[in-house]
């Protein structure tokens, strides 16, 4: 199995050999994958190629004629030398993942995912999603030449998945909500033998978030950063992002994360973990029906939703929210200052950021890492009305000179 040594359950400990199995069969509890000792030092990854395929001794991958690879990965890690002093911060930077090959962080676990159901001699990939993981999925299936299939509610607007089905993708709509859709996936995954990236391969599949901690250390020259702004939905990006930091100090590429700042960052009208949070409660409540722009993060029962808040626990953590005004307006406070146009879910960051630097709570010397996750493309509509007027003036250039300050 290469590197992996077993997939260990999250809640009782149990171990299993690396199989198709994604659940504890004694407590229910998720797996996570266990990885053989390996030996790497900084100068392993000096010269490789410039993917998150990299770490590739580090992933759950055995033989490399089995990653399907769309070069996404090692994104800029940007100083916003322009963002960071209006906010009054020394050391701003963002992690801008909206420039993967499908324009979201989702092609890390996605290429993961994908390549382990190749290994595995898996006949066919699919998600439950009505978005940036349809596409990273759709695409690494396209290139992998597996049969891909999308489950998604039947009332899911034809635009929302138009880029998934532009790469082959079949649409499997299922009359109901998001959560009847994800059940069917799951049971016919388990029964067709259908690798279902977030359902059956999520222990290989979140295993390719961890490498936002992986890049974001080697891109700060393996120093960890006082504090990183996280956005959550499921959660399961968050944990890995943890994960990933611990396992490179393990490895003995950076100094221990203890002292870092994990900061949850979900939008009003979902944010259960906040509402968590802030009752200093480990009960995560779900949210029945989420009302916010933010619809990449609008999943109101958080898998991974108890584990965000041990981490908090860990990490000296803070979770906040973000109303829609506050995170169209970072949105634009975004692009205007650094060029990086985000979806909503960047936008939910930045908002929350501006919120805690406000309140004091993020030190102005402190050196703070702001994921940005999407390609604000993709949801145009969530600013539209904001945006300046089209005003058509005569083809007269002394007209048009007169309207240019």
């Amino acid at each position: 199995m290469g590197s992996i040594r077993s997939l260990k359950c999250r809640e009782c400990g149990k171990e299993y050999e690396p199989q198709f199995r994604y659940v504890c069969e004694d407590c229910f509890g998720p797996l996570d994958v266990l990885y053989k000792e390996v030996k790497v030092d900084r100068k392993t990854f000096e010269l490789r190629e410039k993917t998150y395929w990299r770490y590739f001794e580090l992933l759950p991958i055995a033989d490399k004629k089995n990653v399907v690879s769309l070069n996404a990965g090692l994104t800029p890690l940007q100083h916003a030398d322009k963002l960071g002093p209006k906010l009054g911060l020394k050391s701003l930077y963002v992690k801008n993942d909206s420039v993967n090959p499908t324009f979201s962080f989702k092609d890390r676990p996605a290429g993961v995912a994908v390549s382990r159901a190749k290994e595995t001699g898996l006949k066919a990939v699919g998600c439950a999603s009505t978005g940036n993981l349809a596409s990273a999925t759709a695409a690494h299936a396209a290139k992998a030449g597996l049969p891909c299939y999308i489950f998604a509610p039947s009332d899911l607007e034809h635009v929302k998945i138009a880029q998934a089905l532009s790469y082959g993708a079949e649409f499997v709509s299922v009359e109901g909500t998001y959560d009847d859709a994800n059940r069917v996936a799951a049971i016919i995954g388990d029964s067709k033998g259908i690798g279902v990236v977030n359902i059956n391969m999520r222990p290989y599949y979140v295993e390719g978030s961890k490498t936002l901690a992986y890049e974001v250390a080697e891109q700060l020259g393996w120093e960890i950063p006082d504090n990183l702004i996280i956005p959550v939905g499921s959660g399961a990006m968050l944990n890995a992002i943890c994960k990933g930091f611990e396992e490179l100090h393990s490895l003995g590429l950076i100094d221990s994360p203890k002292g870092m700042k994990i900061i949850a960052a979900q939008p009003h009208g979902c944010a259960p973990v906040v509402d968590a949070f802030k009752r200093n409660s480990d009960e995560v409540i779900p949210v029945e029906r989420p009302e916010t722009i933010a619809k990449s993060l609008a999943i109101g029962d958080p898998g991974d939703g108890a584990y965000v808040l041990k981490r908090l626990k860990q990490y000296n953590g803070i979770a906040e929210e973000a109303n829609d005004a506050e995170i169209c307006d970072s949105i634009l406070l975004l692009a205007r200052t650094e060029g990086i146009f985000t979806e909503p879910a960047g936008g939910v960051s930045v908002a929350v950021l501006r919120k805690l630097v406000e309140e004091g709570k993020i030190a102005k010397d402190e050196s703070t890492v702001c994921y940005v996750t999407g390609n604000g493309l993709k949801t145009t509509e969530a600013i539209i009305g904001l945006l300046p007027k089209l005003i058509a003036v005569k083809p007269d250039a002394a007209e048009v000179a007169a309207m240019i300050r």
